[in-house]
């Protein structure tokens, strides 16, 4: 089912959650609503389901304005952050439950609910677990039977409100590979709302990042990242060096520049540039001439995290950078704690200082 929300708005009070935004999902994409807390990704998905009104604008499912249809008849899953599962039901008739209230002659029969909920469990892979109660399930084990209940009711559309965010970060790590290959087996189309870079980047077909009430930028996950639109949307995308300067006829250079960085841009005055940690090579030595478009900086601290290592750098003017290498690059280096290096952008991206979000 194919979704598109055009023009929606929605206030709450003074506060607004979702300024004229229009947005379109193909049928059987898998979509990440990605931004802060407050950005209003949460009130559209909501406003999507039927769970909440919007103040102006239109929802259309596969063509049809569904403004004045309730959620039920909507057609849609919902699945949400704290699993809302009937802690007095076990996990078979938790996933039988929306088929079991459905109307009369919508209802299957029993052995019909039967089947069709072994089947749900056979395919989240906890079949084993159908006589246990939510209480007795970790939680991991609790967002997959609330997947699994959601999808019951075959559902044209399935919306998941940060469906893992409730869970440490192993078990997220791994619930988001299964959701992947869950979508790729049925092609329902799929929106699910986080604030995880990480998590939206690894799963999803597109990115809409969105920042009070509004897009920033929608595109492949790759496309965002690599091609970030605006500063907020480079700095949201992951860990990011901020370096403040100027946008002169040679490109930008930074306040603690040796010369200019080379990074061209598309206008001329104050600038705010960044680099991604493992963007920044690191030259042993201050004064190397071959690198003359690094910064200089001291080594003020390294972090070894697995097989990577992260370098906490400072910068004359007290501005802290971070590098983040191999362990055999960085080994290779023979840099200690204390010593003056050259960080080098091996790409840098410059936006107007003002355009800042």
């Amino acid at each position: 089912m194919s979704i598109i929300v055009r023009g929606i708005e929605k206030q709450f009070g003074s506060f607004t959650a979702i300024d004229h935004l229009s947005l379109e999902f193909a049928s059987g994409e898998l979509v990440a609503l990605l931004g802060p807390s407050g950005c209003g990704k949460t009130t559209l998905l909501r406003v999507i389901a039927g769970l909440e009104y919007a103040d102006a604008g239109q929802v259309l499912l596969d063509g049809r304005d569904v403004a004045s249809v309730g959620a039920r008849e909507r057609q849609v899953g919902f699945v949400f952050q704290h699993y809302a599962l009937f802690r007095h039901m076990t996990v078979f008739e938790n996933i039988a439950f929306g088929l079991r209230v459905k109307p009369r002659r919508e209802r299957p029969t029993e052995a019909v609910i039967r089947t069709k909920v072994h089947d749900l469990l056979k395919l989240v892979q906890l079949d084993w677990l159908a006589d246990r109660y939510p209480s007795e399930l970790s939680g991991g084990q609790r967002q997959r039977i609330a997947l699994a209940r959601a999808l019951a009711v075959e559902p044209s559309v399935l919306l998941l409100d940060e469906p893992f965010g409730a869970l440490d970060a192993k078990v997220r790590k791994e619930l988001r590979s299964w959701l992947r290959r869950l979508h790729d087996d049925l092609h329902v189309t799929t929106i699910f709302v986080t604030h995880d870079q990480e998590e939206a980047l690894e799963v999803a077909d597109r990115i809409v990042v969105m920042n009070h009430g509004r897009v920033e930028q929608t595109g492949s996950p790759q496309e965002v990242y690599d091609h970030p639109r605006s500063a907020f949307v480079y700095e949201f995308l992951g860990a990011a060096n901020q370096l403040q300067g100027q946008v002169g006829e040679h490109g930008f250079t930074a306040t603690d520049a040796v010369s200019a960085l080379g990074v061209q841009a598309d206008f001329r005055g104050p600038a705010l540039a960044f680099v991604r940690p493992h963007d920044l090579q690191l030259v042993p030595g201050e004064h190397d001439a071959a690198h003359a478009g690094g910064i200089r900086v001291g080594v003020r601290r390294v972090i070894p995290v697995g097989g990577t290592v992260r370098v906490e750098l400072e910068t004359g003017g007290g501005r802290i950078l971070e590098a983040e290498l191999d362990r055999a690059s960085w080994q290779a280096l023979g840099i200690a704690v204390g010593d003056g290096v050259t960080a080098v952008p091996r790409a840098l991206q410059a936006f107007a200082a003002q355009a800042r979000a």
